[in-house]
């Protein structure tokens, strides 16, 4: 979604992906209603990059560190030298408060907010945007999670919108106006969650026993079952 909008704007794309048919499906849906000189799909990079979205996709942190790591060592000397650039990285609402049962997830979204702050400031200096969005549950076009689970049965109040959720072209449209305004960082949350996060900064004692109370539920479900 976040390749359809900037297409539409008019920005010139390089497609990076772990599976080459997704991304070939892509490219031949990009190509298919404009120029296809403005969008490549090549494994070396030819021209200087503007700006730079990553995607914290998997819970493992040795991936943050490989993959994402690998890519701003490439791209940043560019940028520096040029002294221009943005960096946006789409990572969680995990990333600022953690669920039961989500350690790992959890962990590499607290890890990825925190490389990207100090990244933040180190690039000050040369005039280079990071960012930071950070969504809740992003629903998929397929499926929704079951009904009747714990998880959403407690953390409904705290994530889910109608759907759950919210929807992928929102929150390419939220990347969009990050990039276009240079936000630092964004959280796409309902009031609730929003309030959640606050509620751990301020009153963490408060949220700890509401994690509590959840977990509390989850074994006395288990036990009467």
């Amino acid at each position: 979604e976040c390749s359809r909008v900037f297409h539409a704007g008019g920005a010139r794309l390089v497609l990076c992906g772990r599976t080459w048919e997704k991304l070939e499906a892509l490219y031949d849906a990009l190509i298919s209603v404009t120029d296809p000189s403005t969008t490549a799909l090549i494994e070396f990079v030819l021209f200087p990059l503007q700006l730079l979205l990553l995607f914290t996709k998997y819970s493992q942190l040795f991936y943050l560190c490989g993959s994402c790591i690998s890519l701003l060592a490439a791209i940043l000397p560019n940028m520096i030298s040029r002294r221009t650039g943005q960096i946006v990285l789409i990572n969680s609402i995990q990333g600022k408060i953690g669920i039961p049962f989500r350690a790992a997830y959890a962990a590499s979204k607290h890890a990825a907010v925190g490389f990207f702050d100090c990244l933040r400031a180190e690039m000050e200096e040369f005039d280079i945007s990071v960012s930071t969005v950070n969504p809740t549950f992003i629903c998929s076009y397929h499926r929704q999670p079951a009904p009747g689970n714990w998880e959403a049965s407690i953390w409904k109040f705290f994530f889910r919108k109608v759907s759950y959720g919210v929807h992928p072209v929102e929150v390419a449209e939220e990347v969009l106006a990050t990039v276009s305004r240079k936000k630092q960082e964004v959280l796409m949350a309902n009031p609730i969650p929003r309030a959640a996060v606050y509620i751990r900064t301020f009153f963490p004692e408060l949220f700890f026993a509401i994690v509590a109370s959840g977990i509390r539920e989850k074994l006395k479900t288990e036990e009467e079952n």
